[in-house]
């Protein structure tokens, strides 16, 4: 595989350690660095104060953080839902042992 032969590369292996170890860590490092290169491009010509621009910086670090929080929410809802098959079938169960169907096949 491809993340095989690069792990085998000796720069590369420490930083593939890191991304396994703190996916989400990860994630927001480099969709925060996305964020502030494509901020300091397009308002390179604005004249934003140095005030200004720490703030800008600082809410887009925020932001994209809430954004990978957000989106993890659900890799939690496919890993209970992968290890917990039981509790998902108990819920589902729960959910339609409300209903009694009639004799002739439609609701009472």
């Amino acid at each position: 595989m491809l993340v095989e032969r690069l792990k085998q590369i000796p720069g590369l292996s420490s930083v593939i350690a890191i991304i396994d170890r703190y996916p989400r860590i990860s994630a927001w490092v480099v969709l925060s660095v996305g964020i502030i290169a494509i901020l300091i491009y397009e308002a390179r010509d604005v004249g934003l104060t140095t005030t200004n621009w720490i703030a800008l910086i600082i809410a887009s670090i925020v932001v994209s953080g809430l954004c990978i929080w957000i989106v993890s929410w659900e890799d939690e809802d496919e890993q209970i839902a992968s290890t917990g098959d039981k509790a998902v079938k108990v819920k589902s169960d729960a959910a339609t042992s409300n209903e009694t169907p009639a004799s002739d096949g439609q609701k009472a």
